[in-house]
């Protein structure tokens, strides 16, 4: 049963209000303080056509990254990142039209405690928040923090997941439900792995909630591929290899419109 206390936030009620519309969901992901400008890129998100936009807040040991992340946290560590420099570059941003989501892993989360740390997000305009390496049975207290700041907490699940727990996590994410379809870690992927239709065809079976499929997503294609299982998708890796390559706002925004074409064309497409 629903807790009565975990009222969906701004980032469901807009992703539900564009998926309702018959949009393909897009949220591209950025690692926090990657560059001297990273903050450029989020606009250039939100003009690609972003529905959401994910920052990373950079983390010392993040497991569930892969290589590209990896060296992306890297290299914003390297140049002084921390989530209080972050956030304070988010909190002088104009509106960008879009939610923010912010992910990282739970350590820092229980650095200052669930409560500062999500009043911190909402003071930056942050919206929404994933945790990865938090599992649903852990999650009670961010759970009931997040919802009284009102920040969605996402949760997520895996090809591995089993159908009480899918059916929990589901019930209990706010948001969406961030759908890993692959069991392994970030980073592009030469096709969409087959595990991805089966999980998000799973969870659309006990949730309305939207479903965005993360992990790999890295081409238009792929982007298309997915958009005929889920509602949308998470594209990370091959957005920051082309920032940690040398490319500049435009040029991701460039690669992020090939992806919004897909999955319009996606929409569009006779069923």
């Amino acid at each position: 049963m629903t807790n009565p206390t975990l009222a969906a936030g701004a980032v469901e009620h807009h992703l539900r209000e564009r998926r309702d519309a018959g949009r393909g969901l897009l949220m591209p992901y950025v690692t926090g303080c990657v560059t001297p400008n990273w903050t450029d890129y989020l606009r250039a998100f939100a003009d690609a056509g972003a529905d959401a936009i994910e920052i990373g807040l950079p983390f010392s040991d993040p497991t569930l990254d892969g290589v590209t992340i990896q060296q992306a946290s890297d290299t914003a560590l390297a140049r002084g990142a921390s989530i209080r420099r972050i956030l304070a570059d988010l909190s002088g941003l104009p509106d960008l039209g879009v939610p923010l989501v912010a992910s990282t892993y739970y350590n820092l989360v229980l650095h200052d405690g669930p409560e500062a740390f999500c009043a911190a997000l909402r003071r930056a305009g942050v919206d929404g928040l994933i945790v990865p390496d938090l599992p649903v049975h852990e999650a009670d207290e961010l759970a009931d923090v997040a919802a009284a700041t009102r920040v969605d907490l996402a949760l997520l699940a895996s090809p591995a997941t089993p159908e009480p727990r899918l059916a929990e996590i589901a019930d209990r994410s706010r948001g969406f439900v961030y759908a890993v379809s692959l069991m392994g870690t970030t980073g592009e992927q030469t096709a969409l792995a087959a595990s991805a239709a089966q999980l998000t065809g799973r969870i659309r079976r006990v949730t309305d909630r939207p479903v965005l499929l993360g992990f790999g997503i890295s081409t238009p294609d792929q982007a298309r591929e997915a958009r005929r299982h889920a509602d949308g998708v998470v594209v990370g890796a091959a957005v920051m290899r082309r920032v940690l390559d040398g490319a500049g706002p435009d040029d991701v925004r460039a690669f992020l419109a090939t992806l919004r074409r897909a999955l319009d064309q996606e929409c569009d497409a006779p069923r």
